[in-house]
């Protein structure tokens, strides 16, 4: 009898466990990682790019905004960064880039005015004849990570030395760059097929790349506007193979380009007197850099003309209410000025009468 209570004891403790555990998987247990809210997992970076230096290179991207749900962040937790490094001989375009454990980068806050917040890191111990491929992920917490950013890659070899002697001449509406050939890497070595990319920045803005690479140390820029501060930097290149290794930029060269080119002379100047004035009307100006009009008065007994007005675009009519009688003989022209300062004034129009 004692045998048959404890083999219905042991029984009814089995029974118990087994609904227990069968309880704890069906409420709490993952086959697979748990899936992240849509809500929570930033848009992936799109901007991921790099500068060479003479150490390395600079990973930049900006900082995703937004979810993909479409839903405003406030803030990402962190970045990992993947690299995979590719000896140059053993490169295959076809196989899949081997990237390593990812590099974890903290991120922060992202600003609520307007504009984006960039990250950046550096990359260093690069080894000549090698290629490199980083790709980025952001976080917004641990179970949310995004897709993956573009990838960016480039080879790794000495770099050329960085120009020097950077000069400008500075033309009307136009600035020509010189600088010293370079012929030598960072080690001395004898650099061959090397190349330059010249890169602007108008005012405080980012510099970009202008114009094609070059094969000879000078360029000359037209897409300068006057009175416009420009600021310069260039970049030696090296050919290794069809793989271009960039070196270090030269330091930045400011210049102000001087506009010389006054706007076209205003055309059908007209006038119209009435009771107390007179009028005077002309056609207006097309230039970009148009700021408006100075309106001349000559009496028939005068030799030259007096400036007697300016108004501003977009007016092209103006009063004379000071005008002299009928009775003595009047004559008017109009000039145009730019933006300039000084500015800029163009000749004078063909004068007409006072009517």
């Amino acid at each position: 009898m004692m045998k048959m209570d404890v083999m219905r004891r042991g029984s009814f403790v089995c029974s118990l466990l087994s609904g227990l555990l069968l309880i704890g998987l069906s409420g709490c247990g993952y086959k697979n990682d748990p899936v992240a809210p849509q809500a929570l997992v930033p848009v992936p970076v799109s901007d991921l790019r790099y500068e060479l230096t003479d150490k390395g290179a600079v990973l930049h991207w900006s900082y995703p905004t937004r979810t993909v749900g479409g839903d405003e962040l406030t803030e990402i937790d962190s970045f990992m960064l993947y690299r995979a490094e590719v000896a140059s001989g053993s490169y295959c375009e076809t196989c899949p880039v081997p990237f390593g454990s990812p590099i974890k980068v903290d991120g922060g806050l992202i600003p609520e005015r307007e504009g984006r917040r960039a990250a950046s890191y550096e990359i260093g111990l690069l080894r000549p004849a090698h290629k490199y491929f980083f790709k980025v992920q952001s976080r917004t917490g641990w179970l949310t990570p995004s897709a993956d950013s573009n990838q960016v890659s480039f080879t790794w070899e000495t770099p050329p030395a960085i120009p020097q002697d950077l000069v400008a001449e500075v033309g009307s509406n136009m600035i020509s760059l010189q600088w010293q050939p370079v012929s030598g890497h960072l080690d001395g070595s004898t650099a061959d097929n090397i190349k330059y990319q010249v890169s602007r920045r108008e005012g405080k803005g980012a510099f970009k790349n202008v114009g094609n690479l070059l094969t000879e140390p000078e360029f000359v820029d037209t897409e300068v506007t006057g009175g416009h501060e420009y600021t310069y930097r260039v970049q030696a290149l090296s050919d290794y193979d069809g793989d271009m290794v960039a070196g270090e930029f030269s330091k930045p060269f400011q210049v102000e380009v001087v506009d010389l080119i006054a706007p076209a002379t205003p055309e059908n100047v007209t006038t119209a007197r009435t009771a107390a004035s007179v009028k005077i009307f002309w056609d207006q100006g097309e230039e970009a850099d148009l700021a408006g009009y100075r309106i001349y008065r000559r009496l028939g007994n005068e030799d030259d003309p007096v400036m007697i007005g300016e108004v501003k675009i977009p007016y092209n009519i103006y009063e004379d209410t000071e005008a002299p009688d009928e009775n003595i003989y009047v004559y008017y022209s109009v000039s145009s000025f730019d933006k300039s300062d000084p500015a800029n004034e163009s000749e004078r129009s063909a004068e007409v009468e006072g009517e």
